[in-house]
């Protein structure tokens, strides 16, 4: 397989849905030979769950069925990649291709796993359209890459998307995971205002595109989170092995994750006169592949030198099941019978070329020999004949460049030359300050010194057929070694990276709990506190007992920079991190959902209370009980009294269940639920008024409602509207307030004792999950019986 270079996406994706709205998808890694494969029913009718999908894995192709001959039921997939994927290459396969029976026959012999661990038999019948995806996929991939996936080597995974937390497509947009909003706006200076820009410290390729995934779909698996916070504690407190792991991950090549696809996928057997156009450059590929693996095995060492004395699992776990396995010392040394012992993997482009033609030991192929002493001798030439211009035209500034595409070239600097350059110069280009040309003599030696190192590479190729086949017996062990140093490098230059440059104790470690509360003390957004010093940290707390909180506030008090900060923060810890914050402790959220912002959806022919209704809709269809739902202002882009409906009624759906909810409101009327729902919390950012003038530089979170009266009728004073609008608006409101005020004394009244019950249920919760001595806890006990019957005796 061709390697790009670059850190874009490389999944190839085949999808493919029935009349039940059911959708199979099979996604192919083309850098790491991997094979995803999901299948799922649609709930959304904008076909979320797929959005978010294909957002996830960002593929290169879609491979699609015709829609000629489907029904309207079976063309939405088609519909939805050509409405929001239309800059992606679309490859349409007869709906013969997409055939389960061949897909399920594929993976058994492709799979790198024994067949019955992947449950193949159960999965045939009951996930038959990823299998008919995956067919199609494979198929589009042998006869429009011309390769063959070796038997056995493909890292198959059935619905590994689900085995995570989903963040669905809307959400990741309106939380800054991957990218910012409005980053055109902020200036150049705003490179890292997006979660996955500020953790991007990663070293290879590999090491970013897990980041990304990671944060695209965290974990879920407490054991696993454990393992990874385990492994920071020990970095963080052992700086000989943080440093030691930080110096020894540069020795890998950046690509080392890479390398893998080029032993996992065979040449297919085609004539030569196919192969003869890029053929020279396949071989180079293959033999760059060699050397950056050699490059990789000789650092080897060092790695294990480090991690042996680690005492966390994952560390641990990586040093007895890589460092220790004898496989590794035996590819080596097959490398080592054939490729020189001075090789090494290069970037800058005229070293790796050399390198790639001086791969393999002299005296082992006489052709190869041959090719070599014409190469050295057209780049001796070269060499010459750029001394001699220097000379002879009195360019001493002069600059001989290589690139892999053109070649070699020249580059003068512009204040060099006196006049016009001479005629012997031709394809003369102005870049900047330098001018970029070449000479006929000069593309005369160019052709002959490429020919030479395409018949290096072409021959070179030919000495690592035997080597080739050997490394692929044991590709799975290069998954490993790929899969590890991706993870070390995620874990010690991401996540140790970014706690070891932030003051001592800003970051601290979350705990986790299977059915306890959410609880975060003095948490602070993780991208905003970067930017302003004197950032004010609030609480949270939500719980089976309290598992609402309506969040009130005049405009700009900080509402949504909060909720956008909870669920940063819950990212954070699902995927391994230490969290901004004094203390916290998380239930696993599986789920989760936001609703911000207020915008019409043109290309849908969707206004912003449609669009809030969409989003709404998708929620409350797809919620379960360990769900975390973020609601930011919903139902204001409609009439007052169908927006508080809406809200209002909302609010009680969410209510009876247990999933965990923060809800933010201009609307001061839905502080009226916590005096009907004892499991519904008011909280308001605190603000001071100063001579009927707002501060809101206070941004301080408080417990209970508050009534900061005619807010929005003070700003839009500080607008400019004409005073006597602003009289008659506050007249108008301290009539309906005085009304609303009345109403919920007499719910006040009337639901006291529930909530008496529900704050001693909730106590009581939170000693159960509490890591408090038993004297401590029977205290509390104590504390919380006597308050009960002081209440008991006032009512």
């Amino acid at each position: 397989m061709e390697d790009d270079g670059g850190e874009s996406s490389s999944f190839v994706i085949g999808i493919i849905e029935n009349r039940a709205k059911e959708v199979g998808l099979a996604a192919f890694d083309l850098r790491s030979a991997s094979l995803h494969l999901s299948q799922y029913i649609e709930t959304s009718s904008c076909y979320q769950n797929t959005r978010t999908l294909l957002h996830f894995y960002d593929p290169i192709v879609i491979i699609i069925p015709p829609d000629k001959l489907a029904s309207n039921s079976t063309a939405a997939v088609t519909e939805l990649v050509n409405r929001f994927y239309g800059s992606v290459k679309k490859v349409v396969l007869a709906r013969g291709f997409f055939d389960d029976t061949k897909g399920a026959i594929l993976i058994k012999n492709l799979a790198a796993k024994e067949p019955s661990a992947l449950g193949l038999d159960t999965y045939y019948k009951q996930y038959y359209l990823c299998l008919a995806a995956a067919a199609a996929t494979i198929k589009w991939m042998e006869t429009e890459k011309g390769v063959v996936v070796t038997n056995h080597s493909l890292s198959v995974t059935f619905n590994g998307s689900f085995d995570h937390m989903n963040i669905d497509v809307t959400s990741v947009q309106n939380l800054e995971i991957i990218e910012p909003f409005h980053s055109a706006l902020l200036g150049t200076c705003n490179k890292k205002r997006s979660l996955f820009h500020m953790l991007k410290t990663t070293k290879t390729i590999g090491g970013t595109r897990l980041l990304r995934a990671n944060l695209l779909q965290p974990l879920k698996d407490i054991e696993t989170i454990n393992a990874r916070l385990d492994c920071l504690d020990e970095l963080m407190s052992n700086e000989q092995l943080f440093f030691g792991l930080c110096q020894v991950l540069r020795k890998f090549p950046k690509e080392t994750d890479r390398v893998l696809c080029h032993f996992c996928f065979k040449p297919k057997k085609v004539t030569n006169e196919a192969l003869a156009i890029d053929h020279a450059k396949k071989s180079q590929v293959l033999v760059s592949s060699v050397i950056l693996l050699k490059t990789a095995l000789d650092a080897f060492p060092l790695l294990s030198k480090v991690l042996k004395d680690a005492k966390s699992f994952l560390l641990s776990n990586i040093y007895k099941s890589v460092c220790e396995n004898e496989k590794y010392d035996l590819i080596k040394k097959r490398i080592v019978t054939v490729i020189d012992e001075d090789v090494l993997h290069a970037r800058v482009p005229f070293v790796a070329c050399t390198q790639q033609c001086f791969a393999v030991k002299a005296g082992i192929d006489g052709l190869l020999d041959i090719s070599r002493r014409s190469f050295c001798d057209t780049s001796e030439a070269i060499h010459n004949l750029a001394n001699k211009y220097r000379e002879d035209f009195k360019l001493p500034n002069l600059k001989l460049i290589f690139k892999n595409r053109q070649g070699f070239h020249f580059v003068i600097p512009q204040k060099n030359i006196q006049g016009n350059l001479p005629n012997k110069f031709i394809q003369v280009v102005k870049h900047g300050h330098n001018i970029h040309c070449s000479t006929l003599e000069l593309a005369s030696l160019n052709a002959r010194n490429k020919s030479a190192s395409a018949d290096c590479f072409t021959r070179t190729e030919v000495c690592l057929e035997e080597l080739m086949d050997a490394i692929r017996e044991n590709v799975s062990v290069l998954t490993l070694l790929a899969e590890a140093l991706c993870l070390l490098d995620m874990i010690v230059n991401s996540f140790a990276q970014m706690i070891s440059t932030k003051p001592v104790d800003r970051y601290v470690r979350p705990e986790f709990t299977e059915n306890g509360p959410m609880a975060i003390d003095s948490g602070r957004h993780p991208i905003l506190e970067s930017i302003h010093e004197d950032f004010i940290a609030n609480n949270l707390f939500l719980s089976e007992a309290a598992n609402m909180v309506i969040v009130t506030g005049p405009n700009m008090s900080g509402k949504s920079t909060y909720l956008q900060q909870v669920c940063l923060i819950v990212i954070l810890a699902q995927v391994g991190c230490y969290v901004p914050a004094r203390f916290s402790t998380l239930r696993v959220v599986d789920r989760l959902f936001t609703r911000m912002g207020a915008v019409d959806n043109l290309e849908s022919n969707s206004s912003t209370f449609m669009t809030e209704m969409k989003e709404t809709a998708f929620i409350m269809q797809n919620v379960s009980e360990r769900s975390l739902i973020v609601m930011d202002e919903l139902g204001r882009a409609t009439s007052s009294s169908d927006g508080f409906a809406m809200a209002w009624s909302c609010c009680e759906h969410l209510l009876s269940l247990k999933a965990y909810t923060i809800f933010a409101t201009h609307m001061e009327n839905l502080s009226q639920l916590a005096t009907m729902y004892p499991n519904v919390k008011i909280l308001h950012f605190h603000v001071d008024l100063k001579n009927n003038h707002i501060d809101f530089k206070v941004f301080q979170l408080k417990e209970g409602p508050r009534h900061v009266p005619h807010y929005g009728l003070l700003l839009a004073e500080a607008a400019g509207l004409p005073s006597s609008v602003i009289e008659t608006a506050r007249m108008v409101t301290s009539r309906i307030a005085e009304k609303e005020v009345k109403r919920m004394g007499v719910n006040c009244l009337q639901y006291h004792s529930v909530q008496k019950y529900y704050h001693v249920s909730q106590r009581l919760l939170c000693l159960k999950y509490s890591n408090q001595d038993e004297d401590t806890i029977r205290q509390a006990l104590q504390n919380l019986k006597e308050w009960y019957t002081k209440e008991n005796i006032q009512s």
